[in-house]
């Protein structure tokens, strides 16, 4: 793939962190098509990226969660962009734990976007990228994916679970050469985690993005961003489950 990929589809356009990632990866001859569901703060995203770097933008404005509009969505991106240089899947919702831990009903609603959609939008990005031979797919996880928290494990079940199909797409992928990323942010402050004590290791969606660019550009398999959070995890990881239950993260 070119280190400076021209053709992009985003997942999720409207979240901060896809933002940023595209503002890193925008220019004249990039085009853009960005997938979300609020058409308003799409089309503010897309003036934002035109007016910075003058690079073309398609909008689809659908629910990314209902997977019969997928179809409509690849079929939209193959008549825009053609061949996919860059697939970025940055979706996804955050539940307050303590909301849903009795309510059966969210938390399915809950999987069914951060991890039964995507993984099906995973699959269908495959083969198209497959059949190219090129390409790169990004996909944002989450420490959380790490080990089930009591504080999170419904957001963190569903990440484990996108975690491990993309690191298995890898895989598969491998043979044609389409590079699969998996990225793992910490905290960041985002809009999406406004009700969240932040703390010392909270970064910025800027920091992600470069992070994200870079490891593109490195081929790179798994980032962990920031790279202190790789450290962290292994660490949380290895905590012995005897003492590990009784923690309050």
């Amino acid at each position: 793939m070119n280190s400076s990929p021209q053709k992009i589809l985003i997942l999720g356009a409207t979240s901060a962190i896809a933002q940023a990632i595209a503002r890193k990866f925008a220019g004249p001859k990039v085009h853009f098509l960005l997938a979300a569901r609020d058409e308003a703060k799409l089309d503010a995203v897309a003036r934002d990226l035109i007016e910075r770097t003058s690079c073309q933008t398609t909008n689809w404005i659908g629910d990314l969660s209902d997977t019969s509009q997928h179809a409509d969505l690849l079929k939209k991106s193959k008549e825009k962009l053609g061949s996919i240089d860059l697939a970025l899947l940055a979706y996804g919702v955050l539940p307050d734990q303590d909301d849903i831990k009795n309510d059966a009903q969210a938390i399915l609603d809950s999987l069914q976007t951060n991890f039964n959609s995507a993984a099906a939008l995973l699959t269908r990005l495959g083969s198209i990228l497959e059949k190219q031979r090129s390409g790169t797919i990004a996909v944002i996880t989450s420490v959380a994916a790490d080990r089930g928290r009591k504080s999170i494990y419904v957001y963190g079940a569903a990440k484990a679970g996108l975690s491990a199909f993309t690191d298995g797409l890898r895989g598969r992928m491998l043979p044609f050469g389409v590079q699969v990323l998996n990225i793992k942010p910490g905290i960041i402050d985002t809009p999406m985690t406004a009700g969240l004590k932040k703390g010392l290791l909270a970064s910025t969606t800027d920091k992600v993005a470069a992070d994200v660019q870079t490891a593109i550009r490195k081929k790179q398999d798994i980032l962990y961003t920031p790279r202190l959070w790789r450290l962290i995890m292994f660490i949380i990881r290895h905590i012995p489950e005897k003492i590990f239950k009784k923690l309050s993260i």
